[in-house]
């Protein structure tokens, strides 16, 4: 008998759905923040006047009508009142508790030692009181003064080196201004040597008259003068011409009467008297 072959079934299957998979995206949790330490250094502190050194000199330690004891605290955003308390932790009055034991901030010499167990009156010294701010005294940090004085010698040498440079009428020029007629009578070995003088004692103001384009008008109205071509009064509010009188400029209220000679000088007025005196001194 011949051999039937099975025949295979074909079976339906009923479409399958896709099921698409998301994934959710990892979410981070935050990381907490480290509390931020207090930054305050436990140490002995030097507190210094900055002006006059009295042999005893009190900062007010409460808040009052004279005298007022306030700091603003930004973040918050109000006036904080502050009081020195010898037996509180903090000299904000608001976080004062209990019975009050005020004390007294005296600088003896002009200086104030506050030992680091005294925290709270270092606090307010340091970062909080109103003094502190209008600069009538400071902590003594030795690294900030040993910077100070650096900048201060650097100063110094600029000021000693553009004297150097300078010629003997630039030199005169500037003395002018700060000895008046006395620098007439100097040799030129003199003014060399006085401008540096000069420079090394005050910095800042030769530096100022070194470098001002007027300090030769200056010196050049202060010529005239000695020379009687113009005339100061003796209050020296006014300039006249030495041999008529007739007055020439008023000075402004306090302003330095060379000064604002140079500047009159500057003027269409001031640059006709200019050449005037110009042509005399030649």
């Amino acid at each position: 008998m011949a051999n039937k072959k099975a025949t295979a079934k074909k079976v339906e299957v009923a479409p399958q759905e896709v099921v698409e998979t998301v994934v959710q995206p990892k979410v981070e949790t935050p990381k907490k923040e480290a509390p931020k330490k207090d930054e305050w250094v436990i140490k002995d502190r030097l507190y210094e006047l900055t002006r006059t050194k009295p042999l005893v000199f009190t900062l007010p330690t409460a808040h009052s009508r004279k005298k007022s004891l306030l700091y603003f605290d930004e973040k918050l955003g109000y006036q904080r009142e502050l009081r020195y308390a010898t037996n509180q932790r903090s000299c904000f009055v608001e976080e004062q508790k209990g019975q009050i034991v005020m004390g007294r901030i005296v600088f003896r010499d002009g200086v104030l030692r506050v030992p680091k167990e005294n925290v709270a009156l270092q606090k307010l010294l340091s970062l909080y009181h109103p003094a502190l701010k209008s600069n009538i005294y400071e902590e003594y940090k030795p690294a900030q003064q040993a910077s100070n004085e650096v900048d201060w010698i650097e100063f110094e040498l600029q000021a000693l080196n553009l004297a150097k440079t300078l010629s003997v009428e630039e030199a005169e020029a500037i003395l002018r201004v700060e000895m008046g007629t006395a620098v007439t009578e100097l040799s030129s070995s003199e003014i060399k040597r006085d401008v540096l003088i000069f420079a090394k004692k005050n910095p800042n103001l030769f530096l100022q008259l070194a470098t001002d384009e007027n300090t030769q008008l200056r010196s050049f109205g202060a010529k005239a003068v000695e020379m009687g071509i113009l005339s100061l009064s003796q209050d020296q509010r006014t300039f006249t011409y030495g041999s008529s009188g007739r007055k020439i400029m008023t000075v402004p209220f306090d302003e330095h009467p060379y000064f604002a000679l140079s500047a009159f000088f500057r003027t269409d007025e001031g640059m006709e008297v200019y050449k005037a005196i110009e042509k005399r001194l030649n």
